[in-house]
């Protein structure tokens, strides 16, 4: 067999070999195969030795021709597979390790419900137990047996949400979201003798919406009663359960207020958690925050759920768990505490 016979035979059979290549490896081992020191053309270059001098120039170029040829189809195929591979890295699932991590958050209770739960906690220390009641409330309940009957002018101090008793059949008129927890109370001293120490959690609804208010908030109210309370026990209660919550350095004062179901009542002031005293937005430059109402149980009050005034005393007080909330995270703004941002609701 002639050497131009062998490089037709070699290059029909590159050809068929470099088409079927299934990938860049396969590819350089048939460029080794036919273009290495020891490869099929560079055989063929070695037994031009026996040709005749005159025939020399004509099958080097044959030879250089084959050459050319395995090198372009190698080229073509090479340029094929790499973006075949290409494509299906792009596409395939996988994981890249230069990317940034991704950060996992772990849930958190929201400010409130920690504010809530630790309020409590203080509370159960103190032989407190919690109680509850309905959202849903009958005036008798949140207004007549707290001394408030109907018409009294301390009902306007409390902007309230009456239910539509058209949309709840069977509800009687006057049915409202209750407007304070201490429904809770009287439900309980209805349905149980003194001693009496609970304290009662809850939403509750009021038409108010500014810095400092909200039309649903959180509350949190404490009733004692039993034999021998006087307003000595309350102070004590109280300014044991701001320093608990607050800290040592906290400040409580009370001032004189009214409030139809005790008697006497107060406002329960503490020295401002956000400016320490020192004048702010939120206290309105004064130093102190009113944080709650409190009093001694009204007489009238007692006797409504069926206790004798002479026999014992109670004493009572109601904050607002939102406000607490704001002041211990020291927020400015109440109403930051329902939207939703999470930045706060996760901190």
């Amino acid at each position: 067999m002639s050497i131009a016979d062998d490089l037709l035979r070699l290059t029909n059979e590159a050809q068929q070999e470099i088409a079927a290549a299934a990938d860049l490896d396969s590819l350089e081992r048939l460029r080794v195969k036919y273009l290495g020191k020891k490869g099929s053309l560079s055989l063929v270059l070695r037994g031009m030795g026996a040709v005749p001098p005159a025939e020399r120039p004509a099958i080097g170029d044959a030879v250089n021709k084959a050459k050319t040829q395995v090198e372009e189809l190698l080229a073509t195929a090479q340029t094929k597979l790499a973006h075949a591979a290409l494509e299906a890295e792009l596409s395939a699932p996988k994981l890249d390790v230069t990317l940034p991590g991704r950060a996992h958050f772990r849930g958190r209770r929201h400010p409130v419900s920690r504010t809530l739960d630790e309020v409590v906690e203080i509370f159960a220390r103190m032989g407190f137990r919690v109680a509850s009641g309905p959202e849903i409330e009958l005036d008798r309940y949140n207004f007549e047996l707290l001394g408030m009957p109907e018409g009294h002018p301390a009902r306007d101090m409390q902007d309230t949400f009456y239910v539509d008793v058209a949309t709840l059949p069977g509800a009687p008129v006057g049915t409202v979201l209750r407007t304070h927890t201490s429904p809770v109370q009287i439900r309980t001293m209805l349905t149980q003798k003194p001693p009496v120490r609970i304290v009662c959690p809850g939403k509750v609804y009021r038409c108010d919406s500014d810095v400092t208010h909200t039309p649903m908030f959180h509350q949190i109210e404490c009733l004692h009663v039993e034999r021998g309370l006087t307003l000595a026990h309350l102070k004590g209660t109280l300014d044991a359960f701001v320093k608990a919550f607050f800290g040592d350095d906290i400040r409580t004062r009370l001032r004189p207020s009214y409030f139809p179901f005790v008697e006497p009542g107060c406002e329960v002031d503490i020295s401002c958690v956000l400016c320490r005293g020192k004048g702010c937005r939120v206290c309105k430059q004064t130093g102190f925050i009113e944080v709650l109402g409190a009093g001694m149980v009204h007489p009238e009050v007692l006797r409504g759920v069926g206790y004798d005034p002479d026999e014992v005393t109670g004493y009572a007080f109601g904050a607002g768990l939102d406000r607490m909330a704001m002041l211990k995270y020291g927020l400015d703004d109440l109403r930051v505490l329902f939207e939703n941002d999470v930045r706060l609701v996760s901190a």
